[in-house]
């Protein structure tokens, strides 16, 4: 078969036979490109942000940089005996066991290959393939086995170099994207454009409001967790037609400007704002950052436009209401609210609970969803629909039908009574403690927690996770943990309120964490899921 060492039969003495030589490649080839694989995952994780990336890389050194890759140097010492072909051999088998064991724990989030995951892996590529026509034109043994395994152990920082080198192609095709899709929305004059933002609660209330507003209007929402500019300008672009009367954009922030990006983009005339709490705390350094950022959308609502503010959160109160937008708050507790829900009760069926409007009117509303939080949620759909012009009758009628986001404390039934209340999808200091609220109120035998904690806090890290352990040892029959370093502060919170040590079970993994509570379930048990930390934090 046609060979590419033909030069190394001068270069390396003794012949090699070329098929033992093309294996040994062809191994370290198939390893090094799912190495690439694997990193470009982290790195879309990580929004393709390269310091972002490489602070992961800095909290996670045995996953970007596992020792092992190391083995295939062991290749070189029969080369100081000249047994290149004992070499080449050794080579072969190592990598072989490198591929047969391969992590194989099941991504909870897969590389989504778009265009850009594309054109970053034909990058590399092309840069690989450079760089290993020269080894093999100009390396002798010793060289090119150690340059090849080098470059195989170092797969993190081609990726970084790849996502380097290709940021001048990404910014002039989203630069291209982004102007179409304001050309697009230039173009629908009487579009209804609602921003919606939050530390927490945003998704949910997209989903709410999306459902309520249907009542009257036709609706898009930016669908999954598209918040971010790039996601919203894929959304315009490929879903949204001339028929749709309402736009529903939900926002999410990593940084200061990420929101008015946003705006600047879809410029919304109404504005809701859910919570400013500690979410991406780890990012934004600073609450008074997290409150400026999501103030962004409030200062983007044009005059004559709403801006629609939970006034039960204390940091969205004390921020400047200024400008000549007109604000609408809506609350549990607070009785300034202009729209305020008062007498929630819930139960196994969901919950209900009495809405007053600004001009006096009250209403009971019933709903399957479970939680104080949701009926703050709700309340905001609420407020928005009744300013839009849709009626209480309806709106209750939308609201009997809310189904629950899957994966925020919705339910699922299981053979033996056992109940599920799945509240996986991310986790934050208010919405974990109104989980536990929900898994206390609940009727059941025991009532289990399954959860990893909460991250991206900050210096609130430890301090937040420890309250929760602390209030879920007040709810809790059996607590079981996912990851002994992240789970370290509940544990704490859990030993200082004298949680029993032989009702707690600290997997090392989401799987074994299954195993063990299917070891455990007795019929008539309540089991809560909260939060499922994305691949990036395995441990």
């Amino acid at each position: 078969m046609p060979t590419l060492f033909k030069k190394k039969k001068e270069m390396w003495g003794p012949t090699v036979p070329d098929l033992m030589l093309g294996l040994s490649l062809a191994a370290n080839l198939i390893y090094t490109a799912w190495k690439v694989r694997t990193q470009v995952h982290m790195l879309q994780q990580n929004s393709y942000r390269n310091e972002r990336y490489l602070n992961w890389m800095r909290k996670n050194p045995g996953r970007a940089f596992p020792p092992k890759d190391l083995l295939p140097f062991a290749a070189l010492l029969p080369l100081f005996w000249s047994s290149l072909n004992l070499a080449v051999l050794i080579w072969l088998l190592i990598y072989v066991y490198l591929l047969v064991t391969v992590d194989k724990t099941p991504e909870k989030k897969k590389l989504v290959y778009t265009f850009r995951v594309k054109r970053l892996l034909a990058l590399l590529a092309v840069v690989f393939l450079v760089w290993l026509l020269f080894l093999v034109s100009y390396a002798g043994p010793a060289v090119f086995f150690a340059a090849l395994v080098l470059t195989n152990a170092a797969a993190p920082f081609w990726v970084l170099l790849g996502n380097t080198l290709i940021r001048p192609v990404e910014i002039a095709v989203q630069d291209w994207y982004y102007r179409d899709a304001r050309r697009k929305l230039a173009g629908m004059k009487g579009l209804k454009v609602i921003g919606l933002t939050g530390s927490y609660g945003k998704t949910s209330t997209k989903h709410i409001l999306a459902k309520i507003l249907a009542a009257k209007y036709n609706v898009l929402m930016t669908p999954e967790s598209y918040n971010t500019t790039m996601g919203v300008v894929r959304t315009i672009r490929e879903m949204l037609k001339a028929t749709h009367e309402v736009f529903v954009v939900e926002m999410g922030a990593m940084q200061r400007g990420d929101i008015k990006e946003l705006c600047d983009l879809v410029a919304p005339q109404y504005g809701v704002l859910t919570a400013i709490g500690e979410q991406h705390l780890e990012t934004f350094k600073t609450l008074a950052n997290i409150a400026q950022t999501k103030f962004e959308l409030v200062e983007a609502i044009p005059e004559g436009g709403i801006a629609f503010l939970n006034i039960d959160d204390p940091n969205i109160c004390a921020m400047p209401h200024t400008g000549n937008r007109k604000y609408i708050y809506y609350g549990l507790d607070a009785k300034e609210a202009h729209y305020r829900a008062t007498d929630i009760s819930f139960d196994a069926r969901g919950t209900t609970f009495t809405v007053r409007t600004p001009g006096g009117a009250e209403r009971q509303f019933q709903t399957k969803l479970l939680g104080k939080h949701n009926v703050s949620n709700i309340l905001a759909g609420i407020a928005v629909a009744a300013e839009l012009g849709i009626e209480l009758g309806a709106i209750a009628a939308a609201v009997r039908d809310l189904n629950p986001v899957e994966h925020r404390l919705s339910l699922k039934r299981y053979p033996n009574n056992v109940t599920v209340i799945d509240d996986a999808f991310n986790s934050n200091p208010v919405g974990s403690r109104n989980a536990l609220e929900v898994l206390g109120a609940f009727p059941g035998k025991r009532k289990i927690l399954v959860t990893p904690g909460m991250i991206e806090l900050g210096s609130r890290y430890y301090e937040a996770n420890r309250a929760f352990g602390e209030y879920a040892a007040a709810v809790c029959d059996y607590i079981i943990l996912v990851g002994e370093k992240q789970t370290a502060p509940i544990r704490d919170g859990l030993q200082g309120r004298n949680f029993p040590s032989d009702r707690m079970y600290v997997a090392k993994g989401l799987g074994e964490a299954v195993q063990r509570l299917q070891q455990i379930l007795q019929e008539g048990d309540v089991v809560l899921f909260e939060n499922d930390l994305p691949d990036i934090f395995n441990e």
